[in-house]
């Protein structure tokens, strides 16, 4: 979590003030239930409430001391409040405060990112229905294979991300989960009615069983499915990055009055955001490992995975929020070339429609193998010599014996490839 990618909406969520305020709320809330049910006088709780405060600074310099951050903060709150804070964490363990408390910065992150998608989404609508009809080659292994069109590819992005916006809901419902169980979680301390106040009071669901801390497949899914999330990024990223090459040229990211694209080159138009996007996937990614070790933990709890969490936790949130805004603002801007896509794809001399032609022979009653080889030895004049396709297949002796001109002609029509468009994109948007 560095300042260079990092948007505020999300680090604040974990700067040291808001975590403070989430354990106060939690001991406060939970001071609430207790008074409820007779264990605290209401009086006290009332007062935790109204006096309940701390000091960061004062906290840091506990901790140095008793090297235990909870213990530290309740040292802290109690300078504040006075004699009733005894009746403070009553019955609790640390992880009850900092699980639940981990579990809500993890649900507000998860609601930034919702937002972050919904908003990706509305831009790649968009440069979907814009370029539904732009026709441009597209690639298998990275060579030209058979004509779709850019909105296509702006249309399977939004599918990708849509699938993404259900992940993410469903992560933040599996990480929206509290307990406030006591040691080794068997509320042996503390009534299960406070945990369900908690729970109900901070927006989260009661945890059905915990031990000393939240089951850590929880957060193993979480960060997993950040990771899917990020992996999304990257694709997209790594289509415009190619497509941008200069012997491609059919996308470019926007180039702004200005801007800069090498110290030594001064000609230079490079993919840096993109790039960038491809790196940020990356550490977002390895993140999701270290998650699924944390789940082992030894019997009742062990704190192995408290060290990890405190790094992941805001580090992949912060990262993919400004990967994913990063990401809207490329495509919302991203600039396209029509007229280089139409040039690319004609640059083989018609050779997308070799299936086509393939097809014909085959229903023209010609093996397979032989529609095959007469197509290739065709089109490998194409690649070897610059020939052109249909003027090849025209002089093809055995295939002219086959096809008319005009039958070969008519496989050229590049309305062939789009007829199917309009289906795809109900499918996809449901309009």
């Amino acid at each position: 979590m560095i300042p260079r990618y990092s948007r505020e909406v999300m680090t604040t969520i974990w700067e040291p003030q808001s975590r403070f305020q989430i354990w106060f709320e939690i001991e406060a809330h939970a001071c609430d239930a207790l008074a409820e049910l007779g264990v605290i006088p209401k009086e006290s709780a009332k007062i935790i409430w109204e006096k309940g405060n701390f000091d960061i600074s004062r906290i840091d310099e506990i901790e140095k001391e008793v090297k235990h951050d909870v213990i530290a903060f309740l040292t802290s709150l109690s300078e504040y409040i006075g004699p009733e804070a005894r009746f403070v964490h009553q019955g609790m363990t640390s992880s009850d405060v900092l699980d639940t408390c981990l579990s809500i910065q993890m649900v507000k992150a998860a609601d930034i990112l919702i937002n972050d998608v919904e908003k990706l989404l509305v831009v790649l609508k968009r440069r979907a229905i814009e370029h539904k009809m732009d026709v441009c080659i597209g690639r298998s292994h990275a060579i030209h294979a058979e004509p779709v069109t850019f909105g296509l590819k702006m249309a399977q992005a939004y599918a990708e991300f849509d699938r993404n916006l259900v992940r993410l809901k469903a992560a933040r419902e599996e990480i929206a989960t509290c307990a406030i169980s006591g040691a080794v979680g068997t509320f042996a301390n503390i009534d299960p009615y406070v945990e369900e106040h908690v729970a109900k009071a901070m927006g989260l669901n009661v945890e059905p069983i915990s031990t000393q801390v939240i089951p850590r497949d929880r957060h193993a899914m979480f960060f997993c499915t950040l990771g899917v999330v990020a992996s999304s990024i990257e694709r997209l990223a790594v289509e415009i990055r190619h497509l941008q090459r200069t012997e491609v040229l059919e996308v470019e990211e926007f180039f702004s009055k200005g801007q800069k694209g090498s110290s030594a080159m001064p000609h230079k138009r490079n993919p840096i955001l993109t790039e960038n996007l491809t790196g940020l996937a990356r550490l977002v990614r390895g993140m999701a490992l270290p998650a699924m070790e944390n789940v082992a933990l030894w019997h009742e709890r062990d704190i192995s995975h408290s060290s990890v969490e405190r790094m992941i936790g805001p580090d992949a949130t912060v990262t993919l929020d400004f990967a994913l805004a990063r990401l809207t603002g490329v495509m919302d801007k991203l600039v396209v070339y029509p007229n280089n896509m139409k040039t690319n794809m004609d640059k083989l001399g018609g050779l997308h429609n070799s299936q086509r032609i393939l097809l014909a022979l085959t229903q023209a009653g010609v093996s397979r193998e032989d529609s095959y080889r007469l197509v290739q030895r065709n089109a490998m004049k194409v690649w070897e010599e610059g020939a052109n396709f249909a003027e090849e297949l025209k002089a093809d002796p055995e295939v002219n014996k086959i096809l008319t001109s005009a039958e070969i002609d008519d496989k050229f029509d590049i309305a062939y490839h789009t007829k199917h468009i309009d289906t795809i994109f109900t499918r996809v948007f449901g309009e």
